[in-house]
């Protein structure tokens, strides 16, 4: 039995470069930028699903009644799994970034309106400070969420740490 090649033929498709944004460095950032994550709306799954993961067993966040004697219109979505949709990688950001990234340094918010189960959250980070460290640099965030009505649920600050004077081709592989 003879047995010839059958990969297709290299056309010089490289995956490393394959890239969703074009890289960026600490310095191509700048004040202002805003970094979107498509809007969510919760559902009693996806409360359920953190409760599990979470162990948080607090009657608030899935009995009707509970909810309702203590205050809340009903069962109040944990603020921990709110909190969850600020994170960078539902953004674009981690790919202009992701070369030159070091560490998520810190976080922080506020809960400012209680989040219900069928609430549309529309997450945000806006890029508030550069920070050149040396051959790093910290870039500060403002993270924000608001609901489908425009209140602002959440607000806080997150950290990162990049390397700076990192051009796109000392950046590895996919660089361009």
């Amino acid at each position: 039995m003879d047995t010839q090649d059958t990969a297709a033929p290299t056309t010089g498709f490289d995956p490393d470069a394959f890239l969703v944004v074009p890289p960026r460095t600490f310095e191509d950032l700048r004040v202002g930028e805003v970094f979107r994550a498509p809007s969510r709306t919760l559902t009693d799954a996806h409360a359920a699903a953190f409760q599990t993961v979470s162990a948080d067993n607090h009657p608030v966040h899935y009995d009707a009644e509970w909810a309702r004697r203590h205050g809340h219109s009903a069962p109040v979505v944990h603020g921990l799994q709110v909190l969850a949709f600020t994170a960078p990688g539902a953004t674009l950001f981690p790919h202009f970034i992701g070369e030159v990234f070091i560490s998520f340094l810190e976080l922080s918010c506020t809960f400012l309106a209680e989040v219900h189960s069928g609430d549309t959250l529309y997450p945000a980070l806006t890029i508030t400070a550069l920070e050149p460290r040396g051959e790093e640099g910290v870039v500060v965030t403002e993270a924000t969420i608001h609901n489908q009505r425009g209140e602002l649920v959440l607000s806080g600050q997150h950290k990162y740490l990049l390397r700076c004077g990192q051009t796109q081709t000392d950046a590895g592989p996919g660089a361009s």
